[in-house]
């Protein structure tokens, strides 16, 4: 069971400090904290996720908590509305700072691949990566959460971590997040 520590965090972050029994911390902030509304429906994972699947939001890096929130709300909208989704995409977005996003969270089936969501989580970096550079603090926040993942047993310790590239034909999760996977699949 993941233990939840306040964070020293001003009011508008409203992240918290997530460490499970191994140790693994890394900040949280969840689906209520950052304003997210109900899913319309939820499938759950039939076990946990052979899979990671690494994807960029291909819009602007959020530099704060405000530039997140406004990030998620209109990825969130964007989902439902145009493309028909229950919910957000993925089950977890990371900002630049490393703060993590809880999209669908953990169990959830998400909707992040085509044909590639049931034995999947799906995490989302928020920016552009084809041209911009990677934080390490949001690459460290990623290795920390997949490391929580299989602790907790919501990911298998043999998991592949894939690009969505990888599975269909586009561009994310940009080039020079891609090559950084190099740095993550080292598990």
């Amino acid at each position: 069971m993941d233990k939840v520590i306040p964070a020293n965090a001003s009011e508008e972050s409203k992240a918290m400090v997530v460490a499970n029994m191994d140790g693994i911390y890394y900040r949280m902030v969840s689906r209520h904290e950052w304003g997210a509304m109900a899913p319309l429906s939820q499938e759950r994972l039939q076990g946990p996720a052979r899979r990671a699947v690494i994807h960029h939001t291909a819009l602007w890096h959020c530099r704060g908590p405000k530039d997140c929130q406004d990030q998620l709300t209109y990825i969130q909208n964007m989902h439902i509305q145009k493309r028909g989704f229950s919910d957000i995409g993925y089950n977890f977005l990371i900002g630049e700072d490393g703060t993590v996003y809880e999209g669908r969270g953990w169990g959830v089936v998400g909707a992040h691949v085509k044909g590639n969501n049931h034995d999947s989580i799906g995490i989302a970096f928020m920016g552009n990566f084809n041209n911009e550079s990677l934080s390490a603090a949001a690459l460290s926040s990623a290795r920390q959460l997949l490391q929580s993942g299989v602790s907790l047993g919501h990911l298998l310790p043999t998991y592949v971590l894939q690009g969505h590239r990888d599975l269909a034909s586009t561009e994310c999760p940009g080039t020079i997040l891609y090559e950084a996977l190099k740095l993550l699949a080292q598990h």
